[in-house]
């Protein structure tokens, strides 16, 4: 398998959260080990989805940035703290997603990505092993990891075909049968050029005005026949920080969700 290098898009502006003292990526959730001197220390946001990048096996992690949101490398620094070497990019188009990721997209060609989102907490820890190991043994150009959506009206939800396969991603819909949603994905150096075309293509023809998702360019890959698989996660928990009621959840989630992680389990 090509070199592993983690991909996280940190360029969101938090409005839903109102004023906050740091970027809500370094918010502290829960606690680290114990350091040197034997106390607990914070631990923040994304410190979960690095930690489970290096975990499997991501020797570096790329961050794309908001101009202005320097209390991150400020945080993170050369990545030591995590145990990857980490650069930050900035963003160049604020249209979504898939431009934010794509600005990465020179210096993660020929490597396989693994891609999450560091204000959304996941657990089991073994999502990105997992993904992985699905994305060599498919065959598959994007393995995305399926989650039981907790409130659908809010994230891309996942449609399958009698098979089982992925069929459609729908993003955001008002009402819907659907249970799946993904959270974070894997993918090869076929569906990053795929990216980089569709992003390059709708700027050429100024195609900028409607936000462009994620969920948009797997959905575009689905009917171009690149080749989408995912991993259901049966016991998996996850929880968006992303509005004021989760981020004061968010210190119990992490508790509970370390201690039953023992029992979590995948299908």
């Amino acid at each position: 398998m090509a070199e592993i290098i983690g991909l996280i898009p940190a360029a969101g502006q938090a409005l839903r959260l109102g004023p906050l003292p740091c970027s809500k990526e370094i918010f502290p959730v829960g606690f680290d080990d114990a350091d040197a001197t034997g106390a607990p220390r914070p631990k923040v946001a994304a410190h979960y989805l690095l930690e489970q990048m290096q975990c499997a096996g991501a020797a570096k992690a790329l961050v794309i940035l908001r101009s202005g949101k320097w209390d991150i490398p400020a945080y993170f620094g050369d990545g030591s703290r995590v145990g990857l070497d980490m650069a930050y990019l900035i963003m160049r188009h604020p249209y979504g997603v898939p431009y934010t990721l794509d600005q990465a997209h020179p210096f993660v060609r020929t490597a396989t990505v693994l891609v999450g989102f560091p204000d959304i907490i996941l657990f089991p820890k073994e999502v990105f092993p997992a993904l992985l190991e699905n994305l060599e043994a498919s065959g598959s150009d994007i393995c995305l990891a399926l989650f039981t959506a907790q409130r659908p009206e809010k994230v891309d939800m996942v449609q399958f075909d009698s098979t089982g396969a992925i069929e459609a991603i729908r993003i955001k819909p008002a009402s819907t049968d659907l249970s799946k949603t993904w959270l974070a994905a894997a993918w090869t150096p076929t569906f990053s050029d795929y990216m980089h075309a569709q992003v390059s293509r709708r700027l050429e023809v100024a195609e900028t005005a409607k936000e462009l998702y994620l969920g948009d360019v797997i959905q575009a890959a689905i009917e171009d026949k690149v080749q989408v698989s995912g991993i259901f996660f049966e016991s998996g928990r996850y929880l968006d920080i992303g509005t004021p009621e989760d981020m004061r959840q968010s210190a119990d989630f992490v508790c509970n969700a370390q201690a039953s992680e023992g029992a979590s389990g995948r299908r």
